[in-house]
């Protein structure tokens, strides 16, 4: 078989098609075609008796009499382009914040459109380069899926994202010889940083079957309880945040575009859905959402976090260490006494806890209830009296109804509103002050070029399809 003709038949990959042998038929969908003459359909079903056959089946070229499609796939392939285009995400609409946090500051390329996720599920054509390109980076987002992934399930999924890319590692049909193979070696990598949000789970899924221990993590999951420490004085919250809550909260992500993430539990509530092959395209697209905010999360909850330092690196900054007067008194006592700029950081951590004392409820643990904020339902309360009270036109607006910001000024990041629906993000002090350790220039996918050999006609492709399955039989 030549090169050319395994192009072609590549193309034929996920449609479903019919095969007729010397002494049956079968109907699937084309997992593989190789070179030694052989194709793998999974979702196999007999043409003639609909029995269906688990896993994938293979067939030998020299058995084959006849190749067509089903009447689905002929009506599928009048848009084989438009097929394309549903493994991209704008980063219009998935990253509206990509500029505002700098993440295409150090790209030497100029900024795709799309963010491509592509499903790996075999090695001889797109693992290897996936795996070289991973390579290439300094920080990726990791996120896994699979049954009862909490309880050290079943891993059937490992998700891996760059600036523009996201791999979706089809471990179900891989297995251990994808870690063998370069997945283990990224995963423990010290020169790559992981951000994943809640490492327990894929930490414990990972070295329970595979043997991979991870190293060099951010944790988005305990950098948000760590921002929530901070800004309440050294108070806990009393739960930790969902993904959804902190990208909603920190990237200030529409919660309407925050859906899908919502709905994963609803696509997922039966087991079965992790193990069907091909896995369908909403699953697939929830599954890239999910590690495609990691990099910009971290950027973002990094600068959180250092803005205590900063603002007492400029309160240093500011002010004059001593007065002329006092130069000829200077002692080495007295240049090494708490200056009165670091002694703020009392009064701050006072500041916060009084602030927080008011803004939320307590649990019989000490614990802030995070997301139920107490001004909010007294702002709610005071809202609905006004409106029984007056007429709609002579209301006046409560100031209670705006829930306060703390009286001093640092605090106020990390806020807790995860009814957020403005996008716009606040510019932030920390950009450009050595905050952020910078990736490297990761590849601009563009748009993706529609394939020639798949645009062609619906009678070129069976003429086509024809002719080169003859081979088999060569």
């Amino acid at each position: 078989m030549v090169v050319d003709d395994i192009q072609f038949l590549s193309i034929l990959k996920g449609k479903r098609i019919k095969l007729t042998l010397k002494n049956a038929a079968y109907l699937g969908i084309v997992h593989r075609i190789n070179s030694n003459k052989t194709i793998v359909l999974a979702d196999v079903v007999g043409a003639e008796n609909g029995c269906k056959y688990p896993g994938s089946k293979m067939f030998f070229g020299h058995d084959i009499i006849n190749v067509e499609f089903t009447n689905e796939e002929e009506k599928a392939n009048k848009n084989a382009g438009q097929k394309i285009l549903e493994e991209q995400m704008t980063i219009e609409k998935f990253q509206p914040y990509r500029r505002a946090v700098g993440l295409d500051d150090d790209d030497d390329e100029e900024e795709g459109e799309f963010i491509n996720f592509i499903v790996i599920d075999e090695f001889h054509e797109k693992f290897g380069s996936a795996i070289m390109h991973i390579k290439k980076q300094q920080v990726v987002g990791v996120g896994v899926d699979g049954v009862e992934i909490y309880k050290h399930g079943r891993l059937c999924w490992l998700q891996i994202s760059t600036k523009h890319k996201v791999f979706l590692f089809d471990i179900l049909l891989l297995g251990a010889r994808a870690f063998k193979n370069g997945l283990s070696m990224i995963l423990q990598s010290k020169q790559i940083l992981k951000v994943i949000h809640d490492c327990r789970a894929v930490t414990g899924c990972l070295s329970s079957q595979f043997g991979v221990n991870l190293t060099n993590v951010f944790d988005t999951q305990v950098a948000d309880v760590m921002c929530f420490y901070s800004e309440t004085g050294g108070l806990l919250p009393n739960r930790v945040s969902t993904l959804q809550e902190v990208i909603n909260l920190h990237l200030k992500v529409p919660s309407s575009q925050l859906l899908s993430l919502q709905m994963k539990s609803q696509l997922t509530q039966e087991k079965g859905i992790w193990y069907k092959r091909p896995c369908p395209l909403p699953l697939l697209k929830v599954m890239a959402l999910s590690v495609v905010h990691m990099q910009p999360l971290r950027l973002v909850l990094l600068d959180t976090l250092m803005t205590d330092y900063l603002f007492l690196v400029d309160s240093y900054l500011k002010s004059s260490h001593f007065q002329p007067d006092e130069l000829e008194q200077l002692t080495m006592e007295s240049v090494l006494e708490l200056p009165k700029e670091l002694r703020q950081l009392e009064q701050m951590r006072c500041d916060r806890q009084e602030w927080a004392a008011e803004q939320f409820p307590v649990t019989d643990q000490g614990l802030l209830r995070r997301f139920n904020p107490r001004l909010k339902r007294r702002a709610n309360e005071a809202l609905q009296q006004t409106q029984e009270a007056c007429k709609p036109e002579s209301v006046e607006v409560s100031p209670a109804q705006d829930a306060p910001s703390p009286a001093f000024p640092w605090a106020g990041r990390g806020r807790t509103d995860t009814n957020t629906d403005k996008c716009p993000l606040p510019g932030r002090p920390g950009v450009s002050r050595g905050l952020f350790l910078h990736t490297a220039p990761a590849e601009s996918p563009g748009k993706a070029a529609v394939d020639s050999a798949s645009a062609q006609s619906e009678k070129g492709l069976k003429l086509s399809l024809s002719q080169s399955f003859r081979l088999f039989k060569d």
